[in-house]
This record gives C-alpha cells, structure tokens and sequence, in this order.
C-alpha cells in the first residue's frame, strides 16, 4: 500500500499543492473529521490513516470506525489533528480510496444480505481497478463476501474461450489438474455440465444460467456427487444483480460471483472537514 499511496499522492499534489502554499503558514495547526454522508460499511479507514502520515508523521488519526464496521449517516468516522497542510493536502487521496472501498464493501453487504440464510456465498471476480486488486478484494471482504481466485496465478478457471484451444472438456481438466492449482471450468449448457461433472474438476462454473436451470443443474450435480462420492462446487455466473440474486441463492449453488462489487460500486458519500485552525 505504501506504493500505491505514493503513487497517488503524486498524481494528485505533483509539484506541489499551490493552493494550500499560498493560504496555509506551515505552522498552522488544525483538527478535522472524516464524516459519513450516508449508511453503509466502511472500509479503507486504515489506508486514509497511511496516506496523511505518509506526508507527515505529525499528523494523528484517531479512528471511530474500524474496517468492516456498519456506520450511518452523521458517524464520525475518524478524527485528525496538527499541521493543516497535510491534512489539507491528503485529503482527497485519503477520500478516494475511503469512498471506493467503503462502496464496493457496502454494495458487497446488500448482496451478502439478500442471500442470508441460502447457503450461497457471494464472491468477487478479476474486474478490479488495475493495481488496486487487493484492496478492492479486502473491500469485499470487509463487506461480507468471499474472495475468488486473486489472480491468473493462484487456480486454474478454464473459460469458453481456453476451451478453443482444448476442445475436451475432460483432457483440459486432466491437463489443469498437473498445475496442484484448484481446477474450475466454465459451463454453458447441460452438455458441457455432463461431460465437466465426469472430469471431476473442484468446482463448476454455471455461466448466464436463469435460475430454473441453475435448480436442474444442481440437481444433476447432486446425482453425480452421490454416485461418485465427490463433492464438486457450483459457481453462478453471468446476470446478476440484486433483483435476480436471491432467487439466484434459492437455486441451492454453492456460490455466486459478482463482478459489480468492483466494477460498478457506486462511491460511498464520505467526507472531510476542517473544523477548527490556529
């Protein structure tokens, strides 16, 4: 995180924050607090608190909400004091990680919260914001899902498009099952669910399937696992928003993965204020 802070306190301060050098002395001194402007979870209340002692060690945060905790609107979420111009200087860059990440961790509850009670999980996928990956993942978390692979390196997940260069669904799995790696493999049909059940990968992914099909396909799967003695994982894919998930979760899949957690979270309204200078 330390990079990734540096990186973008630059992007933002550059040379230098010619607002705050014109009408900040540099030994005025100031108390302010982060405020929560709606309901929601908070997540990347740690990360602010990096990115303002990343520009000054002076500066002390003092946090009210811990990562992961249910806050509403009005909570101080964190109060800062001494030198303004850090605080001043810090403080958009410790807002867009704490709006993005208490976002995706707010959206990741109500999805979390609709399948309550199903026994499905709700995961996240690989559509992150480039080299923001693990914090994102951690706002998932914080928000009540489960972590899916971390990257291309962590679990084999052999898409339709693998599948061109590997037709047999079955010689793909025993190729994959060489790395030590978990296998999943990606589904589009009944078909292809008979002949992955019979390649015996840990888990199938059951990709833009409506939730009566979901239902049929775990069925067949719960067929198979008796006869074979294997418990394989059900993954749904594809489609899903908070209107279709609980029906989703009622189908009996073991999980279902979600890319709008980190693709389309809308930013939670959090803000910072100055609320006294000497």
């Amino acid at each position: 995180m330390k990079d990734t802070i540096r990186r973008a306190l630059k992007e933002d301060i550059g040379k230098g924050d010619i607002t705050t050098i014109c009408l900040v002395p540099s030994a005025m001194r100031a108390k302010a607090v982060i405020i929560a402007k709606e309901d929601g979870v908070v997540a990347g209340v740690d990360i602010s608190k990096l990115v303002f002692s990343s520009l000054n060690r002076k500066v002390s945060f003092v946090k009210h909400k811990k990562d992961g905790q249910k806050i509403t609107k009005g909570d101080i979420i964190a109060s800062l004091s001494g030198p303004a111009a850090p605080i001043l200087s810090g403080e958009r860059v410790a807002l867009n990680f704490l709006q993005r990440l208490s976002g995706i961790a707010t959206l990741t509850d109500k999805f979390a919260k609709l399948c309550a009670g199903t026994g499905a999980k709700i995961l996240d996928t690989r559509k992150t914001t480039p080299n923001l990956r693990r914090i994102e993942k951690f706002a998932v978390k914080m928000g009540g899902g489960v972590n899916h692979r971390m990257g291309l390196y962590d679990a084999v997940l052999i898409k339709d498009n693998h599948l061109v260069a590997e037709p047999d669904i079955k010689k793909a799995v025993t190729k994959a099952r060489k790395t030590g790696k978990s296998v999943e493999i990606e589904v589009k049909n009944f078909s292809e669910l008979k002949s992955a059940l019979k390649a015996m990968p840990d888990r199938i992914l059951l990709d833009n399937m409506s939730a009566e099909k979901l239902k049929k396909a775990v069925k067949t799967a719960k067929t198979f696992s008796k006869r074979s003695g294997k418990k394989i994982f059900l993954e749904a894919s594809g489609g899903i928003n908070l209107t279709n998930v609980k029906r989703i979760a009622k189908s009996g899949v073991d999980l279902i993965s979600v890319g709008a957690l980190t693709h389309s979270p809308k930013a939670l309204d959090i803000s910072l204020e100055i609320i006294k200078c000497r």
